[in-house]
């Protein structure tokens, strides 16, 4: 076989594994999520119709995303996962970016699409923090230090190379972030809060010991990188597990636009910074000052029909 695979057998391709090992197999795809056969279907060994009214919602996101049903308490903090970011009003560019496609576009998807496209580093995404998290702690675990001690000590690693943590500071909330706290205490009620995430609240006060820091919150992304790792999914689950939690709003917002019927939806004017419209520049001038030959005279054809004399 040709091409992407070189000279290698189809039938002897290694396919990665989600855990990351490799294995041989016989077929192109490899999953161990589902499973179809002609009378039922099976989701991680469990039938369908048993979680069809067998499970909650949040046991069943569980399940699929982690391969294991949760236990009580792991479903009690997951679900406060996904009721943390269910809407921020009109200030979430995603629900934005909805609202302005389906504006033009009325269809769910296209703007439910759009509102995942606006997802990412400075809004919603959870694998930044994430990361950061496990590093972090994968460093203190490598170090002699005390916990504080080494909060201080990267803190000021991480101002010497002048690099951003993700999951502090919010525009609007001061000190206390009141959904990153709800979340955190569900978390410790649980014993879900993880010596990662204790690792995560050092550097936290590392940070706010800054001068004109003090105020500045761990907001609810931070606090769900933190928890979500402490249910052991991967930081790019934990952006989908916030995606999944946005949702419901964004469908309600998708569907208050439809039936507003409003054509397409434009920015005002006077909320635009534009340059002078009476500002024109000379094209001729400008090309030939760029060493463009002299324009060709306008031919018939090439005169729009409006302005050709009508006999």
């Amino acid at each position: 076989m040709q091409g992407q695979f070189g000279d290698m057998d189809p039938f002897e391709l290694f396919l990665i594994c989600p855990g990351g090992e490799s294995v041989e197999s016989e077929n192109y795809w490899r999953t161990q999520v589902s499973a179809l056969a002609d009378e039922h279907v099976s989701i991680r060994g469990f039938l369908l119709d048993d979680l069809i009214g067998g499970a909650g919602f949040t046991e069943a996101v569980f399940l699929l995303i982690r391969g294991e049903l949760p236990t009580p308490q792991q479903a009690r903090v997951l679900d406060a996962v996904l009721n943390s970011v269910l809407d921020y009003g009109l200030e979430k560019p995603g629900t934005v970016a909805a609202r302005f496609s389906v504006a033009a576009n009325r269809s769910m998807a296209a703007g439910l699409a759009s509102a995942c496209l606006a997802v990412g580093e400075n809004t919603l995404a959870t694998e930044y923090a994430g990361r950061f998290i496990r590093e972090t702690h994968q460093e203190f675990l490598g170090s002699e230090s005390g916990i504080e001690e080494f909060a201080r000590t990267k803190m000021a690693q991480l101002r010497n190379e002048k690099r951003r943590i993700p999951g502090f500071g919010h525009p609007v909330f001061k000190g206390v972030d009141p959904r990153a706290q709800k979340i955190r205490s569900i978390a410790v009620e649980e014993g879900l809060w993880s010596d990662a995430a204790e690792v995560y609240e050092a550097v936290h006060r590392a940070f706010t010991a800054l001068p004109g820091r003090e105020m500045t919150p761990i907001n609810d992304v931070g606090a769900l990188a933190a928890v979500i790792d402490s249910l052991g999914f991967t930081p790019e689950e934990g952006t989908g597990l916030a995606l999944l939690s946005t949702f419901p709003g964004l469908i309600a917002h998708i569907s208050e636009e439809m039936a507003a019927r409003v054509p397409i939806r434009i920015i005002p004017r006077n909320d635009v910074d534009y340059p002078d419209p009476d500002e024109i520049k000379n094209l001729a001038n400008a090309q030939q000052a760029l060493g463009w030959p002299p324009a060709r005279p306008a031919t018939a054809s090439s005169v729009l029909p409006t302005e050709r004399n009508v006999l």
